[in-house]
């Protein structure tokens, strides 16, 4: 569907009294040096994709990657256009989950074309606050790149931090006195830090080129705002990479953890077999049926064979207590 579809003059937006679905009409409003025009499309059918490429000449290859929305974040220039994959992040923290969408960016002379496919990473508050600012909007399609990328990245953050609390919680789980099983949730968190990754790695190149200036259309003014967002990226990249070493780190914990506990049950049950065991090698012997042993013959010899057992078992659960084993 169309979300938007504004018209922009001087970092200001101007009303044109047009519905938002009269793409051609808000178009030839678009006639100033400082003009262009936003539209924001949510999960487009093929066909409202299709009307848009016809009015604006988008490049085939790219309205094909917009359709499909499982690229891998990319810059690529289609002769005056350049088209900008983004994904998107958002935490579903009851199934520490990391949900994923897109946002295609079609960049032109006198056009940006968003185009958003999942639920994560609204760009209506992007707008908002871009159109709060007449500075930055003042310089054009390249304003909106800029705001889409920061609030992208602005959610990466935030899920970044949902998964730092998760690890948090999965460290103090494995080194509680409790036995636990943390070896299914870490596997779990690996898993969508990977994700994450997916996301952040490969977004690091196309803003590194816009902070350069290299992509054509791009001036030299708009490299502080990009070279910002740059920097939140490489902290979330370095966050990422330090949460997964931790995880690492705290599987191995884990399983260490996992050891020590079968050793010391081992140690339990051979301390209680040890216990058990000198009972019953007396009882054993008193119990063959030699007719020459005296003590079966003795008045008190029932009760010495109960105070022999109990002494064995008494003196080698001390020692098991003194070795640590119980």
């Amino acid at each position: 569907m169309i979300v938007d579809n504004a018209l922009y003059r001087n970092g200001c937006r101007v009303e044109t009294g047009l519905d938002r679905d009269d793409l051609a009409g808000v178009r030839t409003r678009a006639t100033g040096p400082g003009d262009f025009v936003w539209i924001g499309l949510h999960e487009p059918t093929e066909h409202e994709l299709a009307s848009v490429q016809d009015l604006y000449e988008l490049h085939p290859l790219a309205v094909e990657d917009a359709l499909n929305p499982h690229q891998r974040p990319k810059l690529e220039r289609y002769d005056d256009m350049v088209f900008l994959v983004l994904k998107t992040l958002w935490y579903v923290d009851e199934q520490d989950a990391v949900e994923t969408g897109e946002i295609a960016i079609f960049v032109g002379e006198k056009f940006v074309v968003t185009v958003r496919h999942g639920e994560g990473a609204q760009l209506h508050k992007a707008r908002m606050r871009l159109e709060q600012e007449v500075d930055v909007l003042g310089h054009g399609p390249v304003a909106v790149v800029y705001a889409v990328c920061d609030e992208v990245v602005d959610r990466y953050e935030e899920v970044g931090a949902s998964l730092a609390e998760d690890v948090d919680e999965v460290e103090m789980s494995v080194f509680s006195d409790e036995r636990t099983r943390d070896a299914a949730r870490i596997y779990v968190l690996k898993r969508e830090l990977a994700e994450m990754r997916r996301a952040v790695l490969p977004l690091r190149d196309p803003i590194q080129r816009f902070t350069e200036g290299a992509v054509a259309g791009v001036g030299g003014e708009a490299a502080p705002y990009f070279r910002d967002v740059g920097d939140h990226l490489a902290r979330v990249a370095g966050t990422s990479e330090d949460l997964d070493t931790l995880l690492s780190a705290a599987f191995d914990a884990h399983i260490a953890q996992i050891s020590i506990q079968q050793n010391d049950d081992m140690r339990k049950i051979s301390a209680a077999v040890g216990i058990v065991a000198g009972p019953t090698l007396l009882a054993g012997i008193w119990g063959m049926n030699f007719q020459n042993m005296p003590e079966l013959s003795w008045p008190f010899g029932y009760f010495m064979a109960l105070g022999i057992m109990l002494l064995s078992s008494l003196g080698i659960f001390i020692w098991a207590r003194r070795a640590g084993w119980l």
